[in-house]
């Protein structure tokens, strides 16, 4: 059963949508500010949680920042919030998804599926490692899809799910570029429609990762007008 945590402050759509969680067999629960959200996330972290960005006290960035600082977990943005501007931050700093409201429940409900199936998937084209676990090895990158680990130079590098499948699915081809269309399919189902800024948006993300730990870091190329490639170093 997967933990799914919401948080807004409009207690009649946390009631909805607990229903409806509940009806597909997760364990939910609810708050509706986000420092009580972050405080029972430091003792018992959720598989993964909805934030409105509007939150009373702590909003739903600053509560994604501290998440980021522990974990992994996806999470996706659900708000009223429909400037450009808003999603394009909300997905920067490490959002797997942003929903704008009124939206169809069902259709958040793909949302949180996909991101699950993502979250378990496997390589499809792993290098088998000198210890017999299935790991992915392009220079300084080594990624272990089955712990979900990423190193760089040696160093650990903290993904999202959706940026772990975006960078494994450069690695597995070096030098092939992939189109925004090709990366979409990885990051989303076919269902879920997304844009090619949001895209962009997860791939920024992921390199500014990198560069924390190697400033220098340039594998990742973006290829004008097509998509990206991951260039062995």
């Amino acid at each position: 059963m997967f933990r799914i945590a919401l948080v807004d402050n409009d207690r009649n759509l946390l009631t909805s949508l607990s229903v409806m969680f509940e009806s597909e067999g997760f364990e939910v629960t609810i708050y509706q500010d986000g420092q009580s959200a972050l405080s029972a996330f430091t003792n018992h972290m959720p598989d993964i949680a909805i934030l409105d960005v509007t939150l009373p006290g702590l909003n739903g960035l600053d509560l994604l920042q501290k998440i980021r600082n522990k974990s992994a977990i996806p999470v996706i943005f659900l708000t009223a919030k429909n400037d450009e501007i808003d999603e394009v931050l909300g997905l920067r700093m490490g959002a797997d998804d942003y929903v704008k409201k009124p939206c169809s429940q069902r259709v958040l409900l793909e949302r949180v599926h996909n991101l699950l199936r993502r979250l378990t998937i496997k390589s499809t084209d792993p290098i088998v490692g000198s210890g017999g676990n299935t790991i992915i090895e392009r220079g300084p990158l080594i990624m272990d899809p089955l712990c979900h680990a990423v190193k760089w130079n040696g160093a650990d590098v903290s993904l999202t799910v959706t940026e772990f499948l975006l960078l494994q699915n450069l690695a597995q081809r070096p030098g092939y570029v992939k189109s925004r269309d090709q990366l979409m399919d990885v990051a989303y189902d076919e269902q879920v429609y997304v844009d090619d800024r949001t895209i962009d948006s997860h791939i920024k993300r992921l390199r500014k990762k990198i560069r924390f730990t190697d400033p220098n870091f340039k594998a990742i190329e973006t290829i004008y007008g097509i998509g990206y490639r991951f260039n062995e170093e």
